[in-house]
């Protein structure tokens, strides 16, 4: 196992988060603070957690969190942390926005960090994460309030760029960010936007 990936998974383990994936969105809190007390927060592709429960710290007590994942996860929030909703459903279904709804009508952050099953090809692969990633702003865009924020993991590809340009038109400002936390030789990287217009 590689040094980068010891670390952080021991770092997870012994801080009592389900995965190392918790410090790419403190890394990114921590400089863009993209999460703010009292926010409701929607989290798509939670599972094992760690997401939701770091969103559910940084927003406190008077936010709320909704963590969806077609593996159902069950964490409980530290204490001083907001609620959590836990919806084991496929974001690609349709009846997921009308239970999301039921708890909250919108809200203020909406982070993925979901990733289709990989399969090696490099080129299908980005495909695949493309067609989720873009799902997901397709629910951002119904499901956010103005001014709200979005962040979401995506596989490097030929379509990216095109995506990026994309959301320049939806946000203020908008950032393409390789986390400390993500291993060198991955593909993957967080697209921020901040300030839903």
């Amino acid at each position: 196992m590689r040094k980068v990936r010891d670390y952080y998974f021991k770092k997870a383990k012994k801080e009592h988060y389900p995965a190392r994936s918790i410090y790419k969105i403190e890394e990114i809190q921590h400089k863009y603070r993209l999460l703010r007390r009292g926010d409701a927060v929607l989290d798509f592709g939670c599972f094992p957690g760690s997401w939701s429960l770091y969103a559910a710290e940084q927003v406190g007590p008077k936010g709320v969190v909704v963590g969806v994942d077609i593996q159902q996860a069950n964490q409980t929030p530290r204490p001083e942390s907001a609620e959590i909703h836990w919806l084991c459903q496929d974001i690609m279904d349709p009846e997921l926005i009308t239970r999301v709804r039921r708890i909250r009508p919108a809200f203020k952050v909406i982070i993925s960090d979901i990733a289709p099953k990989t399969t090696g090809n490099r080129w299908a692969d980005h495909q695949r994460s493309m067609q989720l990633v873009n799902h997901t702003l397709e629910l951002a865009e119904l499901l956010l309030h103005k001014k709200g924020n979005y962040l979401c993991k995506i596989f490097q590809g030929e379509d990216m760029p095109a995506f990026v340009e994309g959301l320049k038109k939806r946000f203020a400002f908008v950032k393409v960010i390789k986390p400390e936390s993500s291993r060198k030789e991955s593909v993957e990287v967080f697209v921020l936007g901040m300030d839903f217009l």
